[in-house]
């Protein structure tokens, strides 16, 4: 990634008394909006022999979208007050949507999950919302509920008078007091939606309790110090529980007002590594430091612990605190390649094998090329998981371009059916699959539109900040209409017949 590059990013305020929310769009150099990034130095570099990651939040490599329209291509868009209303879908979409088609006995199942991401700097973007809420059936939050967000986005130093005691297990102790408003401010929206539409309510899946990136190093360190020293894994222990209670009593509990709201929660999010097949650690390959105050690759978590013991305790705290009907799952990318595939499979049957631990899915995250993998892959993946786990779901689902797109609408063209048929061949593995006995739990695409991908804006994905590069990487373009790949999982035969 170059040093120079630039982001937009995002403040937002309440106004007290109102529901009124203001947000202020700041365009950052990348150093200033390291906190709306997934982990991109990890991000390995794309060939044949490999998937990637995309965020939320490959993965590592998830990037913030950009803001509602910029760089997007809105020529030919008519948005008029009425088509805002309708969110704009394309009128041959209106009899069948997309979450209809997914979780319907020739798709998925009548319980199955068809989701997309959505971030902060959507808020304010109804058409993209009125999209999103028609056409899925849930939601991911891209960054808003990562611990860098509930913390105020202060990666550099805790804020001042934010420590305050809380009682724990009948011990009190010490810790941050956790920012609920941007996290908050997407739900509400969701509420909103569900109150208006009861015959299409929209879910949530919770994205994420515990991760190596966008965790701040002062939230590992003594007294909350980032110069003081690290504090001891009984300490730590405190800290992550009391985390993992607070978020999902907010969100989950029984005074919340989003009870019932979440289906499911990524507990763990890619601890496992590229490199090794192991358990990523504190000297995991990369350009960070440990003395950074977010890292990209490095785990401050397996510098506290020296082993596992984090990921075990995260899934027994979690199951202490969830609701029984919330699905707890591992979250991982380049989940097809073997070594990496053996590192998640064991990660998982030691979490199975814990005591007062549960772990009922593994996520997908499903950031792949037109290359790679293949559909047979990813079927013995899917497969392979589903031996160790109840629940197999893709989380994060985008399809890289191939390097020329930009060269005319025409190639672009030719690259929405090539991908359109990778999408195809995709979920004719996931039902194949499911045919097979695995539970297939459903689909979530990292992003609604193609302009708000974080593919646009990684250089080395052929994104770049020059704009040169298209990436059309999800299911609707920037005129918010869909592409032949929405027809991969709406109408099959429509592809065959063009």
């Amino acid at each position: 990634m170059h040093k120079d590059m630039s982001f937009t990013c995002y403040k937002q305020w309440s106004i007290k008394g109102t529901a009124a929310v203001v947000l202020l769009a700041l365009s950052l150099p990348f150093t200033g909006c390291s906190r709306y990034l997934d982990n991109l130095s990890d991000m390995p570099a794309a060939d044949e022999s490999t998937s990637v990651a995309g965020n939320d939040e490959a993965e590592t490599a998830q990037t913030d979208s950009v803001g509602d329209n910029d760089g997007m291509d809105t020529s030919g868009v008519k948005e008029t007050d009425e088509e805002m209303k309708e969110g704009a879908p394309s009128s041959d979409t209106e009899a069948t949507t997309l979450r209809d088609a997914v979780a319907s006995g020739t798709g998925l199942g009548s319980d199955a999950i068809c989701g997309a991401a959505v971030g902060i700097q959507n808020i304010n973007n109804d058409r993209l919302l009125e999209l999103a809420f028609s056409q899925f059936n849930s939601i991911t939050l891209e960054n808003e509920l990562k611990l860098d967000s509930m913390l105020g986005y202060s990666n550099e130093r805790c804020p001042e008078g934010s420590i305050h005691e809380e009682e724990l297990n009948g011990e009190v102790i010490e810790v941050p007091t956790l920012d609920h408003v941007r996290a908050d401010a997407l739900l509400d929206k969701v509420l909103e939606w569900n109150e208006a539409n009861p015959d299409k309510k929209v879910r949530v899946r919770g994205h994420v309790l515990v991760w190596h990136s966008q965790a701040p190093e002062w939230f590992f360190r003594e007294d909350y110090d980032y110069d003081k020293g690290y504090v001891s894994k009984e300490v730590m222990d405190k800290r992550l529980e009391w985390y993992i209670k607070s978020m999902l009593e907010y969100y989950t509990g029984e005074n919340s007002k989003y009870k019932g709201l979440f289906y499911g929660w990524d507990v763990v999010n890619e601890a496992v590594s590229d490199a090794t097949g192991k358990y990523r650690s504190d000297t995991e390959n990369g350009n960070d430091s440990l003395d950074d105050p977010v890292h990209s690759t490095k785990s401050t978590w397996w510098k506290v612990y020296q082993s596992n013991e984090f990921i075990i305790n995260a899934f027994t705290y979690a199951n202490r605190y969830a609701p029984a009907d919330l699905d707890l799952y591992y979250n991982d990318y380049n989940e097809c390649v073997p070594s990496k595939m053996e590192g998640i499979i064991s990660l998982i049957n030691a979490v199975k094998d814990a005591p007062g631990a549960r772990i009922d899915g593994f996520g997908m995250q499903g950031h792949y090329n037109i290359n790679k993998p293949g559909a047979r892959e990813i079927k013995s993946a899917i497969l392979k998981y589903g031996e160790v786990v109840d629940k197999v779901m893709f989380t994060e689902m985008d399809v890289r371009a191939t390097m020329d797109v930009s060269i005319s609408d025409a190639v672009l063209e030719k690259e929405y059916d090539i991908q359109a048929k990778y999408y195809l061949a995709w979920y004719e593995a996931m039902k194949e699959a499911e045919a097979e006995g695995v539970d297939v739990a459903g689909i979530t695409t990292w992003g609604v539109i193609d302009p708000d991908s974080w593919l646009q804006t990684w250089n080395d994905a052929g994104g770049g900040t020059d704009g040169r590069m298209k990436h059309c990487p999800l299911l609707f373009d920037g005129n918010y209409e869909p592409k032949p790949a929405y027809w991969a999982f709406v109408d099959p035969g429509r592809l065959e017949s063009e």
